[in-house]
């Protein structure tokens, strides 16, 4: 019952951020990204520190401070202002598919910074993955879009920061990470103001977008969170890949987008190397 509970929390989970994307790149049609960043982690912030103050918790955490969570936040920072900016400037369905590589990078990260044993198949499988991420991209093909690159660097940052995740100390409570990752994004928008257009007012369907963007941006980490501490992570892990499914279901009935064959196979690549990899890694835990 815990397992199928993940499951459908996992699935919930990457609805929330299929829809998150879906409103950040509505509201990115009339507002600059770095002051949607601003606005959106602002948002976020409030309700984690209402949350943490709910639990009796302080806002302040001297675990903040520690190397691990630096590294993290600056790995925080660079994921969400790429990602972000891929959203907005690219098709959501092709962004989305490149964000599946994550996984991908962090097994092959795990090897570097913690000396994981990775074998043949799970080394076969990381490089497929990037395979389907050359697909979609298609470096030097006449429908190379440049702006892809921005998923590719916020691919590598939220890899960044789930390494970095790993090395936190296991003290914090999650409306501390989430209050420190909505905080990330205010600097995230900082950085990125001053490179786009004009600040301005958001108007009253903007508005909308934003503050549904926060709320289902919540529910997504606390859904999240609570699908990886449920049941057994081999089954309940590969859920992550139907936020592909849910992001190019948007992109073609709310943007009008229309994934080519190229996109499309490159997807199913990463989702097959990216399941594999997560069940590989997760049964050779259980044996060791």
């Amino acid at each position: 019952m815990d397992t199928l509970r993940g499951s459908l929390l996992m699935v919930l989970a990457m609805a929330a951020f299929a829809l998150e994307d879906m409103f950040i790149k509505s509201a990115a049609q009339s507002l600059p990204v770095g002051q949607i960043l601003i606005l959106f982690g602002a948002g976020g912030m409030v309700i984690f520190a209402l949350m943490a103050r709910a639990q009796g918790e302080p806002l302040w955490n001297p675990v903040f401070c520690t190397r691990a969570l630096l590294l993290r936040s600056v790995a925080e920072v660079a994921g969400r202002l790429c990602f972000t900016l891929a959203i907005a400037l690219t098709p959501l369905s092709s962004a989305s598919a490149i964000l599946q590589a994550t996984p991908l990078v962090v097994s092959a990260g795990a090897v570097v910074f913690f000396k994981e044993h990775v074998g043949l198949r799970r080394w076969i499988a990381i490089a497929a993955g990037f395979v389907g991420v050359l697909m979609i991209l298609r470096p030097g093909a006449s429908g190379f879009e440049l702006a892809s690159l921005f998923a590719v660097a916020g691919t590598l940052g939220f890899a960044g920061r789930d390494l970095a995740t790993r090395a936190a100390p296991k003290g914090l409570s999650n409306a501390h990470l989430g209050l420190a990752g909505f905080a990330m994004l205010i600097v995230a928008g900082a950085v990125a103001l001053p490179f786009g257009g004009p600040v301005a007012l958001p108007d009253l369907s903007t508005s909308v977008d934003l503050v549904a963007a926060t709320l289902v941006g919540v529910v997504a980490y606390h859904a999240l969170t609570g699908a990886m501490r449920l049941g057994e992570i081999s089954v309940v892990a590969p859920f992550r890949y139907t936020r592909l499914i849910f992001a190019m279901i948007l992109g073609v009935v709310v943007f009008n987008e229309s994934p080519d064959a190229w996109t499309l196979a490159g997807s199913a690549v990463i989702v097959i190397s990216g399941a594999f990899t997560l069940l590989r890694s997760n049964r050779t835990a259980r044996a060791s």
